[in-house]
């Protein structure tokens, strides 16, 4: 078994010192491993195209070839995904994936950051929920959102714990709908979820959840033209 970094103690864990995210729109953060295709595909596929938050993906994926997940979520999704690199800064109806080897991290105002290919394995993976979802609750707060779905190692379960703490909401996919419920079961013995549920109620739970924090504020998402633009110019 490789070596692995724990995280803390629930007891004595600290989150990154970072200042509230700038913007007002909610942040989600995904975690899956085992049979992730299939869940990623059926949640985004299952968001509007103007859906009003952002979404950072991490995905144990095989370290030693590149991934063309991003690319194959985008086909199946009417937002706009896309692979994430150290510098974007996640954007309304906008989707960031971690590439294979690297932990993806939120900064102050949503700017992303990726760890090295050398950096420790946390949970046995390299990207690990437990980064993002830190990093994402201790910016977003009470609008940050995680997202456990089938996969193995019980990654996140300190994450969610961070979420919880800052104000924010926990989902986990149910076990009948899970090729692997070692993930979503972890996190919810820590007692931090507030919704478990079948994989096809989990997009909709996602919108309820983003329509209720939603505000006054709007502000363009990505680069000029969204995804219905994108789409006129492939055809």
């Amino acid at each position: 078994m490789p070596e692995e970094k724990s995280p803390p103690a629930r007891t004595t864990r600290k989150t990154p010192a970072a200042a509230s995210a700038k913007v007002a729109f909610p942040v989600i953060a995904m975690a899956a491993s085992v049979g992730g295709l299939k869940a990623l595909s059926a949640i985004l596929s299952a968001l509007p195209a103007d859906f009003p938050a952002a979404i950072a993906i991490v995905m144990h994926l095989s370290p030693d070839h590149d991934s063309i997940l991003a690319e194959i979520l985008d086909r199946r999704s009417p937002l706009v995904v896309k692979k994430a690199r150290t510098g974007d800064v996640l954007c309304q109806a906008c989707v960031f994936v971690a590439p294979p080897n690297h932990h993806l991290f939120v900064a102050d105002s949503g700017r992303l950051e990726l760890s090295s290919s050398s950096a420790e394995k946390i949970k046995y993976a390299r990207p690990s929920a437990e980064p993002l979802f830190a990093s994402v609750a201790a910016v977003y707060k009470k609008k940050a959102i995680a997202v456990v779905l089938t996969g193995g190692d019980g990654d996140g379960s300190f994450g969610v714990q961070i979420i919880k703490d800052e104000g924010g909401m926990v989902i986990a996919q149910d076990r009948p709908t899970s090729e692997d419920f070692s993930m979503p079961k972890t996190a919810i013995e820590t007692g931090d979820v507030d919704f478990v549920l079948p994989l096809d109620e989990i997009g909709p739970k996602l919108i309820e959840l983003v329509g209720a924090a939603r505000t006054n504020e709007q502000k363009q998402c990505c680069s000029p033209g969204a995804k219905s633009v994108m789409l006129k110019r492939r055809t």
